[in-house]
């Protein structure tokens, strides 16, 4: 009882003491209060302890601070690196085409194959077999969304190149930037700079380029006898829109998820959906196939180049974003047209270098502005990327290797595995 009292005592003196404090302030000339309020923010801000992430941002200055650390220059090739992977899926499926198989949905069901033979066991052996079986029961429903806009996204493509060009085809992909920046700023409440959308303008005003040099060399011509052409376009549009639902589904998953867990879930369900889709739609295009050692080389390449790419995509989504990964895939065009000079005989036409180059400096406007952690700092993982998994090339990861006191000031991402810290 005598305690209670002396708390009382001590909260009727502390309401004494603010009631003075306010009654002082007012009585002071207006510049004074205004002194004395300025002060006391100051010192409330001194007291609030500055966020890890925050540190970790300061760490270089200035509007060129993310073009000094070794993240922009992975950006940068790693963003190469699947523009071209992605490109040569694309000449092994017209190379597919020349030797006159087509087999649409069967064409990437061996890559769901290898991959799902690569990560679903490999999270069965982190998670443990009930852990994965709860994972399923979770969070199947999700992955199965993801995995069926995954599996018509490259449907649509490859059904694409039956009627129109390759690099037709690929110009169309422009859309999924499109698709993602809407996507990306509804739903994961992205808010890009002004140094953003002038790099993606810059970047499409390259790509802008890339279609005048093929309208005027006739590159892209295709066969446009009976609206071929008009249809694969269309189906190019359509497979580009599914992309960018991929690309923002998959960006937030490997954000808030181990790398190994995604493949394995979207390889796994895409498998399931993939096959169903080939067992409907392909019975009679297996009959007609022509099956011979090209044709097996060309598939192997296919699912070989495509798989890596399956790899190498989340840790750019984990670098950058999925916006960033899809105006990469501009200069797939350019890559196109050097890999088909030797294979398809194209002929390079003087506005090309220009396009890409074009295309890079867009990528580059992209970034000024752009702090230390840049888009590695998800706005969906909270202001110290707490809800985030620590994983490879994660901004969380990050923030506690640059400030180990972070390590504490956020519980890792919950998981059915007991060890979280992990690709």
């Amino acid at each position: 009882m005598s305690e209670s009292k002396d708390q009382v005592t001590v909260h009727a003196s502390t309401v004494d003491y603010d009631s003075r404090a306010i009654s002082s302030a007012q009585s002071l000339p207006k510049d004074a209060a205004v002194a004395v309020a300025q002060s006391s923010s100051r010192e409330e801000e001194t007291e609030r302890p500055e966020q890890p992430a925050d540190q970790v941002d300061k760490q270089k200055k200035g509007r060129l601070a993310y073009f000094k650390t070794k993240e922009f220059y992975m950006v940068l090739v790693l963003g190469q690196i699947l523009a071209i992977a992605n490109t040569a899926t694309g000449t092994f499926t017209t190379l597919l085409g020349q030797e006159k198989w087509s087999i649409t949905a069967f064409q990437t069901f061996l890559n769901y194959v290898l991959l799902n033979a690569i990560f679903t066991p490999y999270t069965i052996y982190r998670y443990g077999f009930k852990g994965w079986l709860r994972l399923i029961w979770r969070d199947g429903w999700k992955y199965i969304i993801l995995a069926f806009c995954d599996v018509e996204g490259n449907y649509f493509i490859v059904l694409a190149y039956k009627y129109t060009t390759m690099l037709s085809a690929q110009l169309i992909n422009f859309w999924a930037i499109v698709v993602v920046v809407i996507l990306s700023f509804i739903f994961l409440k992205v808010r890009y700079h002004i140094s953003q959308v002038l790099g993606i303008l810059i970047c499409i005003g390259g790509m802008g380029i890339l279609i005048a040099s093929d309208h005027i060399t006739g590159t892209n011509g295709g066969d446009v006898s009976g609206g071929n052409q008009l249809k694969g376009d269309l189906f190019a549009l359509l497979g580009a829109t599914f992309y960018g639902f991929t690309n923002t589904g998959e960006e937030y998953f490997v954000s808030t998820r181990p790398v190994y867990e995604v493949l394995g879930q979207m390889s796994f369900f895409g498998m399931i959906i993939n096959g169903v889709q080939a067992g409907i739609f392909d019975r009679s295009s297996f009959a007609t196939a022509h099956w011979n050692g090209k044709v097996g080389g060309y598939l192997t390449g296919y699912t070989l180049c495509l798989s890596m790419f399956y790899m190498l995509a989340p840790l750019l989504f984990r670098l950058s974003s999925a916006a960033f990964f899809n105006i990469s895939m501009l200069t797939m065009n350019f890559w196109g047209v050097i890999i088909g000079v030797e294979v398809f005989h194209y002929h390079i036409h003087w506005m090309y270098p220009i396009a890409f180059v074009l295309i890079i400096v867009g990528q580059l406007i992209y970034f000024i502005g752009r702090r230390v952690l840049a888009e590695a700092r998800k706005p969906w993982l909270g202001s110290n990327q707490e809800r985030g998994v620590v994983g490879l090339f994660t901004a969380k990861r990050k923030i506690e290797h640059e400030v180990p006191a972070a390590a504490g000031s956020g519980d890792h991402v919950q998981t059915p595995a007991a060890n979280t810290s992990s690709v």
